[in-house]
C-alpha cells in the first residue's frame, strides 16, 4: 500500500508537507500541493483512515443505535438524520445489538443518537463519564455529555383519549408497547390519568408495537366483545394489525370497534375506515437528534427539544 512517505520520496519534499497538503492546509503553496496530489493521484494513495483517526480524534461519523430497523417509521427518521448530518459533513452508520456497543468506547463514532431498549442508562451514563456525546430519544438523562430529543407522548395520550371521551365513548382499551419503552410508559400514563378524568372504563393490553400483538389483542377484544368500545393502540403497527385481524370478522371498524393509533404512519392514510391517529414528523425528530448531536460535538450548548404532536381525525373512531 502507497503511505505518505513514498509520495514524499517522489516530491522531494517532507512528510509533514505531504500531510498538509492532502488535508488542504494553506501552510503549502498552491504549486506544492497541485504537485503532490498529482502524485498521490498517479500513485493511487488512499488515505488510511485509521491513522487519521487516531491524530485528529475525529472519524466524522455518527452513529444511530436502534432496537430494530422494521417499519415505516424508522426509515424516516433515519432519512432526517441522513439530511442533517450530511449538511455537516457527517456520515450515519445504524447500529443494532450487543456488540455494537463497542463502537463508542473504541472510538469508532464520534458520538450517537440512542432509540434502543438494549442499551442500559447506567451504560449510557458510563460512556458519557468518559467524554462520548449521546443523544437519547427514548429517555430522561442528566449529563452534560448527553441531551435528550423527545416526544411530546403525554399531550398525545392526552389528545387521543379526549377526542373518544368527546365521541362519547365509555369504554376503553389501551394496547401497550413493549414494557421496556420508554414512549409506551409515557403514553400509558397519560392515557390512564386522561381516561380516569373524563370517568372511561379502562382496561390494558400488553402489546410489543408490532402487528402481531395488534392481532392478539383484536382477538382478546372480539372474544369478550359485549359493545361499543374504543382502543388506544400505542403504535400505528399495532393499530394496523387490529385491521387485519377485524376484516376477517363480522365486527366493522368505526362501528363495533373504534381504533386510535400513534405515529401516523404512510400506510395509515390508506387504510379503510381511515386511522384516526397521533401525528408528528419523523424526518424532523431524526433531523433535531442529529442536529444536537452535531452540537455536543462542537461543545456547543445543545438543550433538550420536545417533537410536537398533532391528533389526525378518522373515521375508525366515530360517535356512539
Amino acid at each position: 500500500m502507497v503511505s505518505i512517505k513514498d509520495i514524499a520520496k517522489q516530491a522531494g519534499v517532507s512528510i509533514s508537507t505531504v500531510s498538509y497538503a492532502l488535508n488542504g492546509s494553506r501552510k503549502v503553496t498552491q504549486e506544492t500541493t497541485a504537485k503532490i496530489l498529482a502524485i498521490a493521484k498517479e500513485l493511487n494513495y488512499i488515505p488510511n483512515a485509521a491513522a487519521r483517526t487516531l491524530k485528529k480524534r475525529e472519524t466524522k461519523i455518527a452513529g444511530v443505535f436502534l432496537t430494530n430497523y422494521s417499519g415505516a417509521f424508522y426509515g424516516e427518521l433515519q432519512q432526517g438524520m441522513l439530511d442533517q448530518l450530511a449538511h455537516h459533513g457527517y456520515e450515519l452508520i445504524v447500529c443494532s445489538g450487543k456488540e455494537s456497543h463497542r463502537f463508542l468506547p473504541e472510538g469508532m463514532i464520534d458520538g450517537a443518537i440512542i432509540l434502543d431498549a438494549n442499551f442500559s442508562s447506567e451504560e449510557l451514563i458510563s460512556y458519557a463519564d468518559r467524554g462520548h456525546k449521546l443523544v437519547v430519544l427514548d429517555r430522561e438523562l442528566e449529563h452534560e455529555n448527553i441531551t435528550q430529543v423527545l416526544l411530546d407522548n403525554k399531550t398525545g395520550a392526552k389528545l387521543a383519549i379526549e377526542h373518544a371521551a368527546d365521541q362519547g365513548h365509555k369504554k376503553l382499551i389501551i394496547v401497550t408497547g413493549p414494557q421496556a419503552s420508554f414512549d409506551s410508559d409515557q403514553r400509558l400514563q397519560q392515557a390512564l390519568a386522561t381516561a380516569e378524568k373524563n370517568g372511561l372504563e379502562c382496561h390494558v393490553i400488553q402489546g410489543d408495537f408490532n402487528k402481531p400483538t395488534g392481532e392478539k389483542a383484536a382477538r382478546k377484544i372480539v372474544e369478550s366483545y359485549s359493545g361499543p368500545v374504543a382502543v388506544f393502540c400505542l403504535n400505528d403497527e399495532m393499530a394496523i394489525g387490529m385491521y387485519n385481524f377485524l376484516t376477517k370478522t363480522e365486527y366493522r371498524i368505526g362501528k363495533h370497534i373504534h381504533i386510535i393509533g400513534f405515529d401516523n404512519i404512510e400506510v395509515a392514510q390508506y387504510t379503510h375506515p381511515r386511522l384516526t391517529t397521533i401525528d408528528y414528523s419523523k424526518r424532523e425528530w431524526g433531523a433535531a437528534g442529529a442536529e444536537q448531536l452535531i452540537k455536543l460535538i462542537r461543545k456547543e450548548t445543545a438543550p433538550s427539544k420536545k417533537i410536537g404532536v398533532t391528533l389526525v381525525e378518522g373515521e375508525s373512531l366515530q360517535k356512539v
